[in-house]
């Protein structure tokens, strides 16, 4: 639910195993970038970007065209916008007309709060009463490229995706939107390409923790060390990105 997050390693070298296994695109993301108004991604993006050939999305605290400037000038192929888009809608269109529309993407964090659905910011901490396919047209309508959709009820539980939410939003715009949290399995990610109209899925905890035994070699020294020495690893590792891609091949 985009809280208790756990360190498990240097982001740099779980990009790399992604990229390794095909990934065809690695999204950072500061979880805590707006609660303390900074961003601290620069250095990632720029080592990332020498080492990783598919495009680079970063997120987190990105409120200003110059942010936007130097994330791209770093390395980065487009930027994800959600609390300062909320706060400014202008900025939505600000940005796309200076640095183009597919570079600029807008998470839209969406949770289920008293029978209704509404957005948030800042990482899901604060609910915003807007509803969110309102929300999605009014995105497109100022110039986004791309949307990505962040269950915050669902995401990090591994239950499978928010479909009904995901097909109520993205079946009102047209342009090309993303879905996270909540994913699982690879019958996951085929239950919501079957059931929606999303061009792509983001995922982190299922492919994270499973990384984690790969790259026991480079373990962070900081953070819950304790959890990471405890954790059950995998015992037999897989490629789960080319396991996902060959179960959506064969489906069609």
């Amino acid at each position: 639910n985009l809280e208790g997050l756990r360190v498990l390693g240097d982001p740099m070298n779980f990009a790399d195993l992604y990229y390794q296994e095909g990934a065809d695109e690695i999204c950072y993301v500061d979880n805590v970038a707006t609660l303390y108004g900074t961003n601290n991604l620069l250095k990632f993006v720029s080592r990332t970007a020498q080492n990783i050939f598919v495009p680079l999305t970063v997120g987190g605290g990105i409120k200003s065209l110059s942010d936007i400037e130097n994330m791209l000038n770093s390395g980065a192929d487009k930027v994800s916008i959600n609390s300062a888009a909320v706060n400014n809608n202008k900025f939505i269109y600000s940005a796309s007309r200076l640095f183009g529309s597919s570079t600029i993407s807008v998470n839209i964090e969406f949770i289920n709060f008293k029978g209704k659905t509404f957005i948030t910011t800042s990482n899901g901490r604060d609910i915003v009463f807007i509803d969110p396919v309102e929300w999605a047209k009014r995105v497109e309508s100022l110039g986004a490229g791309e949307i990505c959709l962040t269950s915050v009820n669902y995401e990090g539980l591994q239950i499978g995706f928010d479909i009904k939410n995901i097909k109520k939003i993205s079946k009102n715009i047209k342009i090309p939107v993303l879905a996270h949290g909540g994913c699982g399995n690879s019958d996951h990610v085929l239950d919501l390409a079957e059931s929606t109209n999303v061009s792509g899925v983001v995922i982190a905890s299922y492919f994270h923790y499973n990384a984690v035994a790969s790259l026991k070699k480079f373990k962070t020294k900081i953070g819950n060390t304790n959890y990471l020495d405890n954790l059950n690893y995998v015992k037999k590792q897989k490629n789960f990105i080319r396991e996902i891609k060959t179960k959506l091949s064969k489906k069609g």
